[in-house]
């Protein structure tokens, strides 16, 4: 996803917190909302979850049913790992973010651009197909709640990774596409991409992978789920430089039409004394000695010297 992550060009002033901060609270709580108010249509979701599963069975890619019988048998493995589903996806993708964002100034429009595209568009695709996890289908089906069979070790309760006692507060039907996935494959690729350190780029590949591990060991979410959640953040990427131009129009034409005009400039007041007037033959300006004066004054002068020197000479 090369497109998305790449350098911009200098929009002309570095990105400011202040301005970031509300921008990204307010897209992720039009994402939570929507989600919220998406119609559970369970009937429905339940028969997306089964037809899932169906396929997956037919192409034999059903990894979710071994990944939640270890889980479910081993709480060494279990508990962990609702940590992680319930925990990493909060913490580490806004970490990531501030990262890029400190250090990264130059990819941090883009990267921002495509998680939040990516996001909205998970958000279609739980509107369009409400989709019942592994876990909430029923127990025939094979499928353990790890989350509500270890939940005295967490915050979570039969909510998935809500706090306990909040699980009306979100969609449980809103499993397709996994998000957990998609944003850990965004952070991937960006640690990926721009880390320097190998270190840095190992956490990159094995986040994703183990990501989706957990996903489908705690039941929350089919492979295909999984699938679909990467695919959603391919077709961000692809989105991520039309609507940054997009954006880029619409904020130019709205500088335009708000900007005021300057105001008009006062002139400034000559240095010349006559301030550029003109004056006739033998008319002054108040306070001008004109150069006849000078000669009279001059001659006013001499003659006073020269009868003050004439007496004198006579003694």
């Amino acid at each position: 996803m090369p497109h998305a992550t790449a350098a911009t060009p200098s929009s002309g002033h570095r990105p400011r917190w202040w301005t970031e901060l509300p921008l990204i609270a307010v897209v992720y709580g039009l994402y939570s909302l929507g989600r919220l108010l998406v119609r559970e249509d369970i009937p429905a979701a339940v028969e997306h979850g089964l037809a899932i599963l169906r396929l997956e069975k037919a192409l034999h890619i059903n990894a979710e049913h071994p990944l939640n019988r270890l889980l479910t048998a081993h709480p060494s493995l279990g508990i962990p790992a609702d940590f992680a589903y319930a925990s990493l996806h909060y913490l580490v993708t806004p970490a990531v973010l501030v990262w890029i964002f400190r250090r990264r100034t130059a990819v941090y429009r883009a990267a921002r651009t495509w998680l939040m595209t990516s996001t909205l568009l998970g958000l279609i695709g739980f509107t369009l197909m409400p989709t019942c996890p592994p876990r909430l289908l029923d127990a025939h089906h094979g499928f353990v709640d790890t989350m509500a069979q270890y939940s005295d070790y967490g915050w979570w309760g039969a909510g998935a990774s809500a706090p306990r006692g909040l699980s009306g507060m979100t969609n449980q039907y809103a499993a397709m596409p996994s998000l957990h996935v998609g944003w850990a494959v965004w952070c991937g690729v960006l640690l990926w991409r721009h880390g320097r350190h190998p270190l840095v780029r190992a956490v990159g590949v094995a986040y994703p992978l183990f990501t989706v591990l957990v996903v489908m060991g705690t039941a929350n979410h089919y492979f295909l789920d999984a699938v679909a959640g990467a695919a959603v953040m391919a077709v961000g990427a692809l989105l991520t430089r039309p609507f940054m131009r997009i954006a880029d129009r619409v904020k130019d034409r709205a500088r335009a039409v708000f900007t005021r005009v300057p105001a008009t400039a006062v002139p400034m007041r000559s240095t010349i004394v006559s301030d550029g007037c003109k004056t006739s033959t033998g008319e002054r300006i108040p306070g001008q000695r004109t150069p006849s004066a000078d000669s009279s004054d001059a001659s006013t002068g001499s003659a006073a010297e020269a009868s003050d020197d004439a007496p004198a000479a006579a003694r």
